[in-house]
């Protein structure tokens, strides 16, 4: 086995989440991570814990077949919400030999089917939970890699320091935390202001995505005003969208468009109310991963990149006296920071054409 393996489940153990004597643990990994998952066992059995391996979140293919047999009407599926409520720690692990199996399944189908699902998954995300990726040869052939230099990619983000990516992660926190205005600028399509007044920042560093590396928090649903073009790609069940379009009033969604596959942008805004406006802002940190890969996981990390998302809002960033966007779904897309590019907060330029002015300080 590459050591790299045992390394990450020591990660995922021992930082993400914590194990703990008699912890039962549902690890939700396809057969191609197999590896991985043998190295969880082995954490788990050596904290004294309780494993149980399935395979109902890693397999695409099993899924298309439900839901295409299923006719588009799906209720909460009550036995797998009984099984993650008696469990203390749940590890998803992405890996698959293709990453575009559920392609071919309506939109409308897979937005019933996440509406009814909902309960599930805000029962995992309240126990201790991770999310993390195998390097497995159909991710890394969407990411146009080679399999021996997607794990080089993979590994290099996932087995690090975190906690030096913490305090170097913690510098924002401190300017968004207080923060009323967040404004960014990229281009000459993206121009668009929130207010964060009363929601908190948090540092995310490896604890639930696994790799961490970014700043996230939430907009004041009714504050956003602006328009943003998502100048990078996103996979959205099994479907590409690229140069998706958004025009805020009000805090909503007024117009859309987008390159390729505008139909599922707008299968996306139409899920429920809260899907037209933003639950999350979050600004990419992790220096370690500086190339594109079609995977949301990473790409939303990547330093020189801010992400939002149309939907729910975590509950973690809204503030008690502040509303939190309510949606069955949550759905990333990436802007590109890069060049001619910046973000002000409070009126004040926090980050130019990527580079944040701390990390000016830091040369």
């Amino acid at each position: 086995m590459d050591p790299r393996i045992r390394e990450h489940a020591a990660v995922i153990a021992n930082h993400s989440v914590g194990l703990q004597e008699d912890d039962t643990v549902v690890i939700d990994a396809h057969p191609v991570a197999e590896d991985l998952v043998v190295a969880l066992c082995e954490e788990i059995g050596d904290a004294g814990g309780k494993p149980l391996w399935t395979v109902n979140r890693a397999g695409k293919r099993a899924n298309r077949a439900y839901l295409r047999a299923a006719g588009g009407e799906f209720e909460t599926p009550e036995h797998e919400l009984a099984l993650i409520e008696e469990t203390d720690v749940y590890i998803a692990v992405r890996a698959g030999p293709n990453a575009t199996e559920t392609s071919d399944v309506d939109p409308a189908v897979n937005t019933a089917y996440r509406t009814a699902y909902r309960p599930v998954m805000e029962e995992r995300l309240d126990k201790r939970w991770c999310l993390t990726q195998f390097p497995a040869p159909g991710n890394a052939q969407l990411a146009e890699m080679s399999t021996e230099a997607y794990e080089n990619f993979v590994w290099d983000a996932v087995n690090k320091d975190w906690a030096d990516q913490r305090a170097h992660q913690e510098q924002l926190v401190e300017i968004l935390d207080p923060a009323d205005e967040v404004r960014i600028v990229s281009g000459e399509e993206t121009d668009v202001t929130m207010s964060i007044a009363g929601n908190h920042a948090i540092n995310d560093h490896g604890k639930f995505n696994l790799p961490g590396g970014e700043v996230f928090t939430a907009p004041v649903p009714d504050s956003v005003e602006g328009t943003v073009r998502f100048d990078m790609p996103l996979y959205h069940e099994g479907r590409e969208v690229t140069d998706a379009y958004l025009k805020f009033e009000d805090g909503e969604v007024v117009a859309h468009e987008a390159g390729k596959n505008e139909a599922v942008l707008t299968e996306v805004l139409e899920t429920d109310d809260g899907a037209r406006r933003l639950g999350e802002l979050g600004i990419g940190m992790n220096r370690d991963i500086d190339e594109f890969t079609y995977n949301m996981l990473f790409d939303e990390k990547m330093g020189d990149t801010v992400h939002m998302a149309v939907g729910r809002a975590y509950d973690e960033t809204v503030g008690e006296d502040n509303e939190a966007n309510d949606s069955s779904t949550h759905v990333d897309m990436i802007v590109d920071m890069s060049e001619d590019s910046f973000i002000e907060v409070d009126g004040e330029r926090v980050q130019e054409d990527g580079t944040f002015v701390f990390e000016e300080s830091e040369d």
